[in-house]
């Protein structure tokens, strides 16, 4: 069995739609996502913390002093 690599846009239709038809003819497709490594090395927040945030954005925008009720 002979591997052939190939880069192809995943992120419009006619990509995605070759990958598929090499998946129906093949039925082998490795798909390799190199946005995975750049999404470990983003920062992290916690939940609660983006929603203070957000009701901080809000109440600024708004003029308000609402606060948003966080369920745990």
């Amino acid at each position: 069995m002979s591997t052939v690599i190939a880069h192809i846009d995943v992120s419009r239709p006619l990509g995605r739609k070759i990958v598929r038809d090499l998946y129906k003819h093949t039925k082998t497709v490795k798909i390799e996502n190199p946005l995975s490594e750049e999404i470990e090395s983003q920062e992290w927040v916690s939940h609660e913390d983006f929603w203070l945030e957000m009701e901080d954005k809000l109440n600024e925008h708004y003029g308000t002093n609402q606060k948003l009720k966080i369920r745990k």
